[in-house]
């Protein structure tokens, strides 16, 4: 198991995405999550993005808190 400490531009470089605080920052601005909508289920994510994220927080995995930390970002 994987037990390093993640940054959310490590989660942005497992997800596939730019991972440099300039993308990062302009994703969120402007990325929405809807109020109803459990990140792993966003329209803007592929399969397989969605199927981390999905996998992340089912298993609880050391991705999960930073997964989280997303989600809220996204829906401020």
């Amino acid at each position: 198991m994987d037990t390093s400490h993640h940054t959310l531009a490590a989660l942005f470089k497992q997800l596939g995405l730019p991972d440099d605080a300039h993308s990062i920052r302009q994703f969120i601005a402007s990325h929405r999550l809807a109020a109803d909508t459990e990140l792993p289920a966003a329209p803007f994510w592929t399969e397989a993005q969605s199927e981390f994220l999905a996998e992340a927080l089912d298993d609880d995995s050391d991705w999960a808190e930073l997964v989280d930390e997303l989600a809220a970002a996204l829906s401020d």
